[in-house]
């Protein structure tokens, strides 16, 4: 290929798992593409990285969400080595029930199910996936290459009063008015309610019964066309998905560079040029696709002047209020867990153990966070992928991640001194059912909201890139060129990131709907 290492066909702005995509598919297709970033390491959210000598952890994503099957066609994303799970999760309450255990094969699932948890559970999670196959269509939540879909489009995807209830749902309902249809003994159902609701809002800053926070559950419950594709978990951590992409790119001549922290994107009469960076380098090329939240994009890389106000007012309303806890530990051995739980002592069984509260006590726990107040007794899924794949940890010793929900981000509290208290109870509701757990622990690092948006440059350190509200879905997520009926007047800028319609999570459908954008107008 000929050219200058400053002109490019396209040039590709955060080298995430939708910057990536973005770059392979205008690298595939004859565009010269070079995929800028500022850290060290390529992945953003999606990479496995060395915190402390021999322990790897997976920083913030760590399962590959079902997508469309052309996006995982034209990426690849079938050739990479899985671990083969036969548990996906457990969900506990700690208080002596039964573990719900989410086996891999759906028989399996609904066979423990109706053992352990009883018939109604069965027709509950089978009605709760009936619930969500309507609402998994409005939302285009596999669609790869098509719009969001306006309200009506939406409603249109119903094929009979039930789905059009449950559209009904999704936009205005709660997520405990869902699970209080299908899942109603409260007692009965704990773990698995608790399950549902955490699935739901760790992509929301609302408690389950807020209303439109049904949205969230059905996104999150979403299979493409009523399959049972589940969530993947890879060899060598999710990270082995980003390098994947980067090996992919730079096989067919791309480029990847990293410590290279894009300031501005240059335009000219009314498209744009390129990018200058950090160190002052400009690089041109007539195709730009940032794949950074598209508020960042447009209202801190792009001269004001170029867009009309309403536009940058309307980006910057999106809501970026991350609310979380991330731990990784270096640990001695891995926990042990006392009766009654000491089924969960399997290393097969520790891929992902969710220690989750009832869905009131998560509302409750939303509300105290607003006021300032670290939850008592906090949510928390804690993973240890050292226990199937033991490469990412020294021989005989552990690498192990928890997520909590709620960090308080308003209300006054003391944002260093909640960090601290909030690990600890972290920390001490693992130990109080695995009694070696604190003991176990050589090094650990907790990062919040603020430390996430620093590493990321994800706004909030949400790494959504805009909430799953209602009123952040449908017309309201921006497409590749931009909100339907509102579009960017910039030629050759093309938005592909998580707070995009496709996202958020691991689907690689916004990078690759901004690439195909791109090809689109390139007539390619």
């Amino acid at each position: 290929m000929t050219g200058s290492d400053t002109d490019f066909d396209a040039i590709v702005v955060g080298a995430g798992h939708n910057g990536l995509a973005a770059a392979v598919l205008l690298q595939k297709a004859g565009l010269r593409t070079v995929c800028l970033d500022g850290k060290l390491y390529a992945g953003g959210m999606a990479s496995t990285v060395e915190l402390f000598d021999g322990y790897r952890f997976e920083i913030a994503g760590s399962v590959q969400f079902p997508t469309s099957a052309v996006v995982v066609e034209e990426l690849g994303l079938n050739s990479l080595p899985t671990i083969d799970l036969d548990v996906m999760s457990v969900a506990l309450r700690g208080v002596g029930d039964d573990p719900l255990i989410q086996f891999s094969d759906p028989v399996k699932l609904f066979t423990h199910l109706n053992e352990v948890h009883g018939a109604d559970a069965v027709n509950g999670m089978a009605g709760l996936m009936a619930w969500s196959q309507a609402p998994t269509r409005a939302l285009g939540r596999f669609e790869a290459g098509t719009p969001p879909k306006t309200f009506d489009e939406m409603y249109a995807c119903a094929t009979n009063e039930f789905e059009r209830s449950s559209i009904d749902d999704m936009l205005f309902g709660s997520v405990t008015d869902v699970l209080d249809r299908y899942l109603p003994d409260r007692e009965k159902h704990g773990a698995l309610r608790g399950s549902m609701t955490v699935l739901a809002v760790n992509t929301l800053y609302r408690g389950p019964a807020t209303p439109g926070s049904a949205a969230a559950l059905a996104f999150g419950l979403g299979v493409p066309d009523g399959d049972t594709m589940q969530m993947k978990k890879l060899r060598g951590g999710i990270g082995a998905l980003t390098a994947h992409l980067g090996d992919v790119l730079e096989s067919h001549g791309g480029e990847v560079r990293l410590r290279t922290r894009v300031t501005e994107i240059l335009l000219s009469q009314g498209r744009v040029t390129g990018v200058r960076t950090e160190a002052g380098d400009t690089l041109t090329a007539p195709v730009v696709v940032p794949g950074i939240a598209p508020d960042t994009t447009l209202n801190e890389l792009i001269d004001p002047a170029a867009l009309p106000a309403g536009i940058r007012e309307r980006y910057a309303r999106i809501d970026h209020r991350g609310s979380y806890l991330q731990m990784h530990f270096a640990l001695e051995e891995a926990p042990k867990f006392a009766a009654p739980y000491e089924a969960l002592n399997e290393p097969a069984m520790q891929a992902s153990i969710g220690l989750f509260c009832t869905p009131e006590e998560v509302q409750r726990q939303w509300e105290d966070c607003r006021r300032g107040i670290v939850p008592a007794d906090p949510t928390v899924v804690l993973q240890i992928p050292s226990q199937n794949d033991p490469d990412l940890a020294p021989e005989g010793k552990h690498a192990a991640s928890a997520f909590a929900l709620w960090f308080p981000i308003e209300g006054g509290a003391d944002y260093g001194q909640a960090k601290v208290e909030m690990g600890q109870r972290v920390i001490d509701k693992i130990t109080r059912l695995a009694p070696n757990f604190e003991a176990s622990i050589t090094r650990h690092t907790t990062f919040t909201p603020r430390h996430m948006g620093v590493m990321f440059g994800a706004p909030g350190g949400d790494y959504c890139h805009g909430l799953l509200n209602p009123d952040q879905i449908g017309p309201n997520r921006p497409g590749p060129k931009g909100f339907r009926g509102q579009p960017i007047p910039i030629q050759g800028l093309y938005l592909g990131s998580a707070g995009c319609h496709g996202g958020p999570g691991i689907t690689f459908i916004p990078g690759y709907n901004a690439a195909r954008a791109a090809l689109e107008d390139l007539g390619r």
